[in-house]
C-alpha cells in the first residue's frame, strides 16, 4: 500500500539530500524559527518540516496536489491529528517487542515475534478503515480521496478476518504438520509445511481422522537431545512460512512508517496555522505561476518567523511586482527593509513546498532554485578581508545558480566605498539578469540604485522604506525613486536625544 499524501505517484523521502544553499537559508531567513512552531518540540516534525520546506517541488500541478491536501486538513484538522496517532500507536507497540523480534534468529522465534506484531498492526489498519469510513465525505482532495478508497477496498472486513483467521493458525496449538522425503544417505530434504486436517479440534472429527499409516514416537521430556533435534526440524519445516510472515509484517511497518512520515508535514502546518490564528495573522494559499513567468504580487506579505517571536501581528506589504525581474529596495534605516526581504524568501519557501504563505494574498512565479546573499558579521579571525569573503560567497552561489531562480542580496557589498561598492553590485546584478535570474535587492548604496532608476528599465521596481516627516517609520514599503539619504540622523536623535533626556530625568531625581 502506498500513501501518496507528498506525490502523486511516489513516496516522499525524508532522506533525500538537501539543497546547496540550505545553512545560508536557514540563517538568513530564520527557518529554525518557522520549523520549532511547526514542531512543537517534535524532533521528527522538525525534520520533516525542514527537509519539506527546503526540497520545494518545481512543477505545478504538485504544488497544487499538496495545497489541495492541506486544504482538507485544514477543515478537518481533528480527523487529521486522529489519522496520524494511528501510525505511531503501531511504530510505538513495535518499538516495544522489537528487541525480541531484532535478536530472534531460529524460524520459530522469528515466527511467532513476526505474528504478535501482525496481530497488532490488523487493529491499527482496522482503525485506518474505521476513519475512512466515518470521515471519507469531508475530504474532498485527490490525495486524501484515493487513500481512504485504498483503506475501504484493501482492508474490508472480510480480508482483516482472513488476515486473523491466517494468524491464529499460524500459531501451529495443534503442533506443526511437516512432510520431508529422504535425499542421498538418507538425509532428509524437501521439507514441506502441510496444512493440518481441520476437522481434528473436533470430538467427532477426530473419531473420523484417519490414523497416519506410518509409525509414530515420542521423546522424553527429559531427552535434551531428542528435544532439540525435533525443534531443529521443525524449524526447517516452517522456516519459509516465517520468512514470508516476517516479510508481511516488514511490509505493513514501512506503510505505517510512510504513513507517519507523509502525515507529519500537514500535522506541522496544521500548528503553524494554530499559532498564527491565535496571534491574529492572516493565511492564503498561493497561486502559482509557471518557472518562466515573472509574477511577484502580493497583499498583506509579512515575515512569519518575526510575528511568531514577537508573538503579535506586524506590519504587512502590498506590492506587484508582476513582470519584473529586479526589485531594488531603498529607504530609511530600520525601516522594515530586511524583514520585507526575508517575507519574500519565507513565502517563496513555503509556495513552493504546498503550504498556506503569511499573506492576504500571493501570487509568484516558481523559482529553480532559493538563494540568499545577506551581510555577515565581520569574522575577527578571517584571513582576508570582508569584501573578498562577499565575493566569494558570491562566487559560490553563481556556481549552483540556474536561469530563473531568486537572488535575495540584502546590503550586500558594502565593504568598500560608495563609489566601489556600487559598480560591483551593478555588474553582477546586469550578469544575473542576463541569465534570467529574479532578484530582490536591499542596498543603501544609493548610486547602485540610482543607475538602475535612471535606465527606465521595463523589467525593474523600485520599493522605499516609507517614512513620516517627523521621522516615523511606518514598515511599510511603497514605489519610489531611490533617496539618497537612509536618514541615519533619525536614529542619531532618537539613541543621543532620548539617553539626554534620560540623564536629565535622572539628575533631577538625585536633586530632589
Amino acid at each position: 500500500m502506498k500513501a501518496f499524501l507528498m506525490h502523486r505517484d511516489h513516496d516522499f523521502d525524508l532522506q533525500q539530500e538537501l539543497p546547496w544553499s540550505e545553512a545560508a537559508l536557514t540563517q538568513d531567513l530564520g527557518l529554525d524559527i518557522l520549523f520549532n512552531t511547526m514542531a512543537r518540540g517534535d524532533k521528527f516534525l522538525f525534520e520533516v518540516a525542514k527537509t519539506v520546506i527546503l526540497s520545494g517541488l518545481s512543477e505545478l500541478d504538485n504544488i497544487r496536489y499538496r495545497q489541495d491536501i492541506l486544504k482538507d486538513c485544514l477543515k478537518n484538522p481533528g480527523v487529521v491529528r486522529s489519522l496520524y496517532e494511528i501510525p505511531i500507536e503501531a511504530m510505538e507497540t513495535r518499538k516495544k517487542d522489537y528487541w525480541l523480534w531484532g535478536i530472534a534468529s531460529r524460524p520459530s522465534s522469528i515466527l511467532y515475534s513476526s505474528v504478535d506484531v501482525l496481530e497488532m498492526f490488523v487493529d491499527r489498519l482496522r482503525k485506518l478503515r474505521n476513519v475512512a469510513d466515518e470521515h471519507a465525505g469531508s475530504f474532498e482532495s485527490e490525495g486524501f480521496a484515493r487513500l481512504f478508497t485504498l483503506f475501504k477496498e484493501e482492508l474490508s472486513d472480510e480480508y482483516l478476518v482472513g488476515i486473523e483467521s491466517h494468524l491464529r493458525e499460524l500459531r501451529f496449538k495443534r503442533g506443526v504438520l511437516v512432510s520431508a522425503e529422504l535425499g542421498k544417505g538418507n538425509q532428509a530434504t524437501n521439507y514441506v509445511l502441510r496444512k493440518p486436517y481441520e476437522g481434528r479440534d473436533k470430538p467427532k472429527g477426530r473419531l473420523l481422522a484417519r490414523k497416519s499409516p506410518v509409525y509414530g514416537f515420542r521423546i522424553d521430556p527429559h531427552d535434551q537431545g531428542g528435544g532439540r533435534a525435533l525443534e531443529e526440524l521443525r524449524d526447517r519445516g516452517i522456516n519459509l512460512v516465517a520468512n514470508a510472515v516476517a516479510q508481511s509484517a516488514d511490509h505493513i511497518n514501512g506503510f505505517f512508517e510512510t504513513l507517519r512520515t507523509e502525515l507529519a508535514f500537514y500535522i506541522g502546518c496544521l500548528n503553524l496555522s494554530d499559532q498564527l490564528t491565535q496571534i491574529g495573522e492572516p493565511i492564503a494559499f498561493p497561486m502559482p505561476a509557471a518557472v518562466n513567468e515573472r509574477q511577484h504580487s502580493f497583499r498583506g506579505l509579512y515575515d512569519v518567523c518575526l510575528a511568531l517571536t514577537m508573538e503579535q501581528k506586524i506590519v504587512g506589504n502590498d506590492a506587484n511586482a508582476d513582470g519584473k525581474s529586479l526589485v531594488v529596495i531603498t529607504g530609511a534605516n530600520q525601516g522594515g527593509k530586511s524583514t520585507f526581504l526575508r517575507s519574500i524568501g519565507l513565502a517563496q519557501l513555503m509556495m513552493q513546498c504546498g503550504m498556506f504563505v503569511p499573506a492576504e494574498s500571493f501570487t509568484a512565479n516558481i523559482c529553480n532554485g532559493i538563494f540568499t546573499h545577506f551581510e555577515r558579521e565581520e569574522d575577527v579571525t578571517m584571513e582576508s578581508g570582508k569584501l573578498d569573503e562577499e565575493l566569494g560567497r558570491m562566487s559560490d552561489i553563481v556556481e549552483h545558480l540556474s536561469s530563473n531562480s531568486l537572488l535575495l542580496f540584502n546590503e550586500s557589498f558594502p565593504a568598500t566605498n560608495e563609489r566601489e561598492g556600487s559598480e560591483i553590485a551593478g555588474q553582477i546584478t546586469r550578469g544575473l539578469l542576463e541569465k534570467d535570474i529574479k532578484i530582490f535587492f536591499v542596498t543603501h548604496q544609493y548610486e547602485f540604485a540610482h543607475r538602475f532608476f535612471e535606465r527606465k528599465m521595463g523589467n525593474v521596481i523600485f520599493l522605499r522604506a516609507d517614512r513620516k516627516p517627523d521621522g516615523t517609520r511606518t514598515f511599510k514599503l511603497i514605489e519610489g525613486e531611490p533617496l539618497q539619504t537612509s536618514y541615519g540622523e533619525d536614529l542619531y536623535n532618537r539613541i543621543f536625544k532620548q539617553g539626554r533626556r534620560r540623564l536629565k530625568s535622572e539628575d533631577r531625581t538625585e536633586t530632589i
